[in-house]
């Protein structure tokens, strides 16, 4: 009884004091850096999204097609399993490959949102050109094999959720047009 008592205290100790160093975190933001930083690092994010995601979604429909063409994979529409097996192979192709390549702005837009104090970084030039005179080309591409770990089954569940609702959704559209008429 005492011990459900003391893990029920524990849990309203850490409920308030996450809450209150979600504010107090807020408050030293706006105190230390201005109100500002609170977006600091949106526009190289915008910038890094709008490459990702159409790499992603091309990539995506690239490598569907190629995987369509091997044995076993080219009756996908016939056996979920092969269909399944496409989709998440694709998906996972798709992320490792727009992930590559778009991962200098990826690193750029953590640096940036890093600096609290000193300012080291000006912009995205300004930081893309200094890691890559100070660090080379491999500066730029730091960390990637540690993203590619999560992006790759994450892109590759993301796209195959998406397949599977799309085809349900085309479907039950015919259905529907069909009745219709």
């Amino acid at each position: 009884m005492q011990t459900e008592a003391r893990v029920q205290g524990m849990h309203s100790d850490v409920a308030t004091r996450s809450k209150a160093s979600i504010w107090h975190e807020a408050s030293r933001i706006v105190y230390e850096e201005g109100f500002r930083a609170f977006w600091k690092g949106n526009l190289v994010t915008i910038a890094h999204r709008l490459p990702y995601s159409s790499i992603s979604f091309y990539a995506f429909e690239c490598y569907k097609h190629f995987l369509q063409l091997i044995p076993g994979l080219d009756r996908h529409r016939e056996y979920a399993s092969a269909d399944i097996c496409v989709r998440l192979i694709g998906g996972g192709l798709a992320g490792i490959t727009a992930a590559s390549m778009t991962y200098p702005l990826d690193l750029v837009r953590r640096r940036l949102a890093a600096q609290m104090k000193t300012i080291y970084y000006r912009g995205i030039s300004h930081a893309l050109c200094a890691i890559y005179r100070d660090e080379g080309i491999k500066g730029l591409y730091e960390g990637l094999g540690a993203t590619l770990l999560g992006v790759g089954p994450s892109i590759a569940i993301s796209f195959s959720v998406y397949e599977t609702l799309k085809s349900h959704w085309q479907l039950q559209r015919r259905q529907k047009c069909t009745l219709i008429r």
